[in-house]
């Protein structure tokens, strides 16, 4: 088998050790004699998967009693409307826009309110993270909402913004499970699971309790009322029963690593790798302030069109995938997840050092 570094932005890279045990389990689940692509999600089966994908999520996170945690679907793309639609009751919000999916997440909360940028990055091509810590927050603002980690730039949050007693929503899709988080901070933590987590088609919520309420707004539909999924731990209908199985195992996985702090850890020690060699390169330039940069996703690029379409193809052919820029910004992108080895990356930065001294 030949298994090349993956460095998708997602769907992207999973632990080999979770995707060999799926496979030992794909025609027969644990005695079941079927596999859970095929398995109700009203079996006894799947009911203990999900139940212990959950707790499991709870022990790595340290979730207190007061939070909810819901597997639904549709995308991050999907909460840009269910966060506003349920906690939009005085039709005010405060967003700080610093990549493509805060900027979406935006104009999608204008349809049921005021959605108001009280910090953007967008002057520098969200090449940064703004100043957070004073913010004109709206007197009547319903939550504030970041994108903790831009998939697209490059860019992290250091600090959680001062949301001056303001409820904190944020899309940590890209940067979910890779270092501990005080979930206390937040009201609302959603991610899509294609980036660090599991296969594309699941989404998780963790909620504070006391915002699932039946006071949404007007018209929300009963399957974008975080209600519904509270009220049915997730199975109002038929959910992303395989995804959920695979977000298990990686959850399982993460734990057997030694938890978030370790896996904290170990993304620190790969990104230096990656960002070590940028900052010493003559041809390859990280694109992101030094301050701000993630560690998940790393952009790049040569100054060249040309340069930078020759590395993609040639990293290809070496068995470094996956490295093409997103289509608004061009240049190139490491994902470097959870799931990346270090051999990856080091495999990477020998690979750039190489083209860079025959390209010279």
């Amino acid at each position: 088998m030949n298994r090349v570094y993956n460095f998708a932005a997602g769907p992207a890279v999973l632990p080999e050790e979770v995707l060999r045990e799926a496979a030992q389990e794909m025609l027969d689940y644990r005695g079941a004699g079927l596999g859970v692509m095929e398995m109700s999600h009203r079996s006894k089966e799947f009911d203990k998967i999900l139940n212990d994908a959950k707790q499991d999520l709870i022990d790595l996170m340290g979730i207190p009693d007061e939070y909810e945690v819901l597997f639904v679907q549709g995308g991050g793309s999907q909460q840009f409307a269910a966060v506003p639609m349920n906690l939009m009751k005085n039709k005010v919000a405060d967003y700080i826009v610093t990549g493509q999916w805060a900027k979406k997440a935006m104009a999608e909360a204008k349809i049921f309110g005021q959605a108001n940028k009280i910090a953007s990055s967008e002057d520098k091509t969200y090449t940064y993270i703004p100043d957070v810590s004073d913010l004109p927050i709206s007197e009547n603002a319903d939550y504030v909402y970041i994108c903790e980690n831009n998939t697209i730039y490059g860019t992290t949050y250091k600090e959680l913004p001062n949301t001056k007693g303001k409820i904190l929503v944020a899309d940590q899709s890209s940067m979910f499970l890779s270092k501990p988080v005080d979930v206390t901070k937040y009201g609302l933590i959603f991610a899509g699971a294609q980036k660090n987590v599991g296969p594309a088609g699941v989404v998780i919520v963790i909620i504070r309790k006391d915002l699932i309420t039946e006071d949404v707004l007007p018209g929300t539909p009963t399957m974008l009322k975080y209600k519904t999924h509270a009220d049915n731990n997730s199975l109002y209908n038929t959910p992303n029963a395989y995804g959920i199985y695979i977000c298990g195992k990686v959850f399982r996985w993460l734990k057997e690593m030694g938890g978030l702090e370790v896996i904290k850890e170990r993304n620190e020690k790969k990104a230096k790798v990656l960002y070590d060699y940028l900052d010493s390169s003559k041809m390859f330039i990280g694109t992101v302030e030094k301050e701000y940069r993630s560690l998940m996703n790393v952009p790049f690029v040569t100054g060249s069109d040309e340069l930078n379409a020759k590395f993609i193809a040639e990293a290809a052919a070496n068995g470094l995938v996956q490295l093409k820029g997103h289509r608004t910004v061009g240049g190139m992108r490491a994902s470097i997840y959870n799931a990346m080895p270090y051999e990856g990356v080091v495999r990477l930065v020998e690979f750039m050092d190489k083209f860079e001294k025959e390209n010279a």
